[in-house]
């Protein structure tokens, strides 16, 4: 076995660990010693040359790493000190410091603070924690104010459907503050290198969004916004609505197609001005680090980047990649980092099955669908078995999440993702354009601004059909194991006659 499969056993069994710990509370205290024991027989079995029983000893160590990352990593948060002043009923004063872009909506902000201390009976105590405290839109607040919160602190509660505590768990939070007094302090608490970096990068998408929404008027500016800066929020509840009956949600997601469009316009661009191809790379991947970092670095656009860099990476040295293993590895470095976002971020559910559809499904696909011109027509085939495979892989995490799933997804993605990468090509040009001249931003803006009124006629036309998608009910997760266990049995069969097609030729 070579080493990078070696490494990719290894990777597939921590992230197994983490999902067995994800649904099933397991004895800590005794899987640490399972795990010590493990460590001296895999020493043990290598003295002895017997390879293949330390292997097997090392993947279970690697599933036990997985369990007890996952472990520390709610043990993190049920420990936090701000837990004890919640739901006490009584207002209690935050000093803290703005640790992330605000999210500012029609009737609210919501902030994420970063506490220092607490004062309590005019008492001062020190604090290490986040908050989100929920706010009026004005007045508006920025990343590194230091903020002077006074109001009661509450645990984050659970709807119906949605678990609110373990959204905010898997961001650090287990405090929730509702409509506080709030005071600026300090309008800028940056102490370290890299918060100034990360306050200049806000800046400049603060200028891009400007120049946006100076240029373009909704839905145009949030679907714009959306593709370029990641900028969701100001998106009304209709909008989505619509997007998500059209199955169209995903395109204002940064995902993997965007990533790839941007370093590959970005190595082209580079290599063209006069750069060597190692020079490019380097740059390249410079400027995605510092694009995803603008862009809040969402769980899909953290796999699209770190796959991005493999392929890149692949391409530099002159090897083959393997999409499967970028993958796994790329979830793997997400999850080592924050691996409650297995359990509690929907969006890095979908994210990894889709592409992991795309991979495994899409090449069956664009088989039985021949019929289909593949150099012609804008790719159709491609664009088909690419949106049916990722369907097919996500489908049951959108039933149980959404309790909806869209009909007419296959041809609202026919016609409109072949103009993705004109509108987010010619959205970038007209947004840098427009910070140096509004009015030049503006001119540019015409292009971009056809496409995507052709993109909302499409969504508000099919969103209006009658039959555009289902609507489930009350879907247990059983039916998960269920239904991707017999896609996996489906897809090991259909690969398992391919060989034996071949063998016998």
């Amino acid at each position: 076995m070579t080493l990078s499969k070696v490494v990719l056993c290894l990777c597939l069994s921590f992230v197994f660990g983490i999902l067995l710990e994800s649904f099933f509370v397991l004895p800590s205290e005794k899987l640490t010693r399972v795990f010590i024991l493990l460590c001296f027989l895999v020493l043990f079995f290598v003295l002895l040359k017997k390879k293949q029983i330390a292997f097997f000893s090392l993947i279970l160590i690697c599933v036990v790493l997985g369990i007890l990352r996952f472990h520390a990593a709610e043990l993190k948060i049920s420990h936090s000190r701000l837990r004890n002043y919640n739901d006490l009923g009584k207002e209690i004063v935050l000093i803290g410091t703005v640790s992330k872009e605000p999210e500012i909506r029609k009737n609210q902000t919501k902030i994420e603070v970063s506490v220092q201390e607490i004062i309590i009976e005019n008492q001062k105590i020190p604090v290490s924690g986040k908050v989100l405290v929920i706010a009026n839109p004005f007045p508006q607040y920025n990343y590194a104010n230091k903020l002077k919160i006074k109001g009661t602190l509450q645990t984050p509660q659970n709807s119906e459907n949605f678990n609110w505590r373990g959204y905010l768990a898997k961001e650090g939070i287990c405090s929730v503050s509702y409509w506080p007094q709030i005071e600026l302090i300090k309008t800028d608490d940056n102490n370290d290198f890299f918060s100034k970096i990360y306050g200049g990068i806000l800046y400049f998408k603060n200028k891009l969004r400007q120049s946006i929404h100076y240029s373009l008027l909704p839905p145009q500016s949030w679907i714009a916004g959306a593709m370029i800066l990641g900028d969701k929020t100001s998106i009304s509840s209709e909008f989505k609505e619509k997007l998500n009956i059209t199955g169209l949600r995903h395109i204002t997601a940064i995902s993997g197609m965007h990533i790839t469009i941007l370093s590959v316009v970005l190595m082209q661009l580079l290599i063209g001005i006069g750069l060597w191809r190692s020079q490019a790379f380097y740059l390249t991947i410079f400027l995605l680090v510092l694009f995803i970092v603008m862009i809040g670095m969402p769980s899909s656009a953290l796999r699209a980047g770190i796959m991005s860099g493999f392929l890149l990476f692949s391409e530099k040295i002159g090897r083959k990649s393997y999409a499967q293993r970028a993958v796994v590895f790329a979830a793997t470095f997400i999850l080592v980092a924050n691996p409650l976002l297995l359990r509690f971020d929907v969006g890095f559910q979908l994210s990894f099955l889709a592409i992991m559809g795309i991979i495994y499904l899409s090449p069956i696909f664009e088989k039985c669908l021949r019929i289909i011109p593949k150099e012609r027509f804008l790719n159709l085939r491609s664009i088909l078995a690419m949106t049916l495979s990722a369907q097919i892989f996500t489908l049951p995490i959108l039933i149980y999440n959404f309790g909806q799933v869209s009909l007419v997804a296959p041809i609202t993605n026919i016609l409109i993702l072949p103009f993705i990468p004109f509108i987010i090509g010619s959205g970038f040009l007209f947004a840098l354009i427009g910070i140096i001249s509004p009015l030049l931003g503006l001119v540019f803006s015409w292009p971009c601004w056809l496409i995507l009124t052709y993109v909302v006629k499409v969504i508000d036309c099919f969103s209006q059909l009658p039959i555009s998608s289902i609507t489930f009910k009350d879907i247990s997760w059983a039916w998960l194991g269920v239904y991707y266990l017999f896609l996996f049995l489906a897809l090991i069969i259909y690969q398992e006659r391919i060989k034996n097609y071949f063998l016998k030729y």
